[in-house]
């Protein structure tokens, strides 16, 4: 016996954290029984387990282990998230995980289903093999990103809980070296997924977008904010809903939770429909709550929209737009701050002719991220301070993510222009052990030293890393005294290229064509 996805979507719309862990925990108990562990029940032969290196015992067994911990930390997290903090940074770190470990729970309960009916999800690429280590290392992702949370602040909380989520991030990368990264699916046969539907396909060309609800600063709309415009969208939707916010600077932090699905966004351009806010890290925010744009429900789209933070380069950690939401994409969007601007924190996304500025850090995160024809602009920032384009935080060998930027324009923003010799700018630098991000095919200026690349402290992960540039062009671009870094790469091989476009990094071929955008399905060449 088990639930249908439509069951358990069911259940998953009416409960808490801690009812999703208990529905989870009992789904893994009948797909166990159903498997291997009940005698009176005869074992599977045939059905979804084809992706997997171990017996699904195995692996639906770890997932087991792991909901397990979660929902002690949960439960220790919870007990803590209504007491009153007096001081603000620890009760958002709190608040932050107890967010992060409900979305890893979905990410197992995706991951679970994947085993059982492979070809019948939903919103996902069909790529079983791709979906499920994209999952897994989301859900991997997030307690790496609750305990750094708690940078700052004096309380027990984090020891209480660290612990548990070590060993949940242990059994987590246990289970992606289970995924088989090389299992041919049926969708790599250039089938599309279940779950596209034509008439959205129609729906989302590019000058054809209608609206299902409209937000107007003027009161000409359904809404005057685009929070309101959020919750009225249905939730776990599975066809497009389209909200269109008219040209106005909006002053709010929006915030899209794992229940708005499919949700797509159009402005009226990138310079006309602006989402401004000025959370920062100086003023007791985490870095992950600071953003003024945060998505997580799945299949997000936006368009012709900008996403500003605003406190400026004193204030550190200001994110202004964050992304936790699979198979995103962002088109003709302007990402702009200082520090931190463009959290890519996980799943797949996908940026086109995109805008983005900052200094230090300003595209990061452990998101499986591909760039096509932006433009990156490094700022001025604080006196004397480096700036750094990337830090992309993949943890662990066996998870898929990483930035591939390719066809963009690197350059100095205007404020930087005159003076570009005096700020040093670098590529990126390694956050976590196995930082991956590779420039290719794109416009380097004058803006980047030599070197290209920095280090984050000392010699670490500098044998772990993995940089590379290919067929890069501009005064930046010169390859002659780059870094001699064991995990450095001068790219010369357009089959080692290949592994990063959109068709191969992020299965774009699979989901792009229904969103609408415009994109290169290789290299272009």
């Amino acid at each position: 016996m088990a639930f249908s996805s439509t069951q358990k979507l069911q259940l998953s719309q009416k409960k808490p954290i801690q009812t999703l862990i208990t529905t989870l925990t009992l789904i893994l108990t009948l797909l166990l029984c159903s498997s291997v562990l009940c005698a009176s029940v005869p074992a599977r032969t045939s059905g979804g387990f084809e992706f997997l290196k171990v017996a699904p015992s195995e692996f639906v067994g770890t997932v087991k282990d792991v909901v397990e911990i979660l929902q002690d930390v949960t439960s220790i997290l919870n007990e803590f998230g209504g007491s009153g903090f007096g001081d603000s940074r620890l009760s958002n770190a709190v608040s932050d995980c107890i967010e992060m470990l409900d979305l890893s729970s979905d990410a197992l309960t995706w991951s679970v289903d994947a085993t059982q009916t492979p070809k019948g999800k939903h919103n996902s690429t069909g790529n079983v093999s791709s979906d499920v280590r994209t999952w897994l290392s989301a859900a991997l992702a997030n307690p790496e990103t609750c305990m750094d949370g708690f940078e700052g602040t004096n309380g027990i909380e984090s020891q209480l809980v660290a612990t548990g989520l070590s060993q949940m991030m242990s059994l987590l990368k246990d289970l992606l070296t289970q995924v088989d990264p090389k299992f041919d699916s049926f969708a790599q046969k250039g089938q599309f997924p279940s779950w596209v539907k034509r008439e959205d396909r129609k729906l989302l060309q590019v000058n054809g977008v209608g609206s299902d609800i409209i937000v107007a600063l003027d009161g000409s709309g359904n809404f005057t904010k685009v929070m309101d415009a959020v919750h009225a969208a249905p939730d776990y939707s599975m066809k497009r809903y389209v909200i269109h916010i008219k040209k106005g600077v909006y002053i709010e932090n929006v915030e899209i939770k794992k229940k708005k699905w499919n949700l797509m966004m159009v402005g009226d351009g990138m310079d006309a429909t602006i989402i401004s806010g000025n959370r920062s890290f100086i003023d007791g925010w985490t870095t992950f709550r600071s953003a003024t744009f945060a998505v997580s429900g799945r299949g997000f789209i936006a368009r012709d929209i900008t996403f500003k933070n605003t406190a400026g380069p004193e204030k550190h950690q200001a994110v202004a737009l964050r992304s936790d939401s699979d198979l995103s994409v962002f088109y003709r969007c302007g990402i702009s701050g200082y520090q931190d601007s463009l959290y890519t924190h996980t799943m797949r996304q996908f940026y086109r002719e995109c805008k983005i500025s900052g200094t230090v850090d300003f595209i990061f995160g452990d998101a499986t991220t591909l760039f096509q024809n932006c433009q990156i602009l490094v700022k001025k920032g604080l006196p004397n301070q480096k700036n750094t384009i990337t830090a992309q935080g993949r943890k662990d060998p066996n998870e898929p993510t990483g930035f591939s930027i390719q066809f963009c324009n690197i350059t100095a923003d205007s404020d930087l222009l005159h003076s570009v010799n005096s700020t040093w700018t670098y590529l990126g630098r390694p956050w976590k052990q196995y930082s991956r991000t590779i420039f290719m095919q794109s416009h380097i200026s004058d803006v980047l030293r030599p070197e290209g690349w920095l280090e984050w402290n000392g010699d670490f992960a500098l044998d772990t890393l993995y940089y590379a540039e290919y067929m890069n062009y501009g005064p930046g671009a010169g390859l002659n005294k780059r870094v001699k870094w064991p995990g450095y790469h001068i790219m010369n091989d357009s089959n080692q290229a290949s592994n990063f476009t959109v068709t191969q990094f992020i299965e774009g071929n699979l989901w792009l064509p229904t969103t609408g955008v415009a994109f290169t399905a290789g290299l272009g060449v």
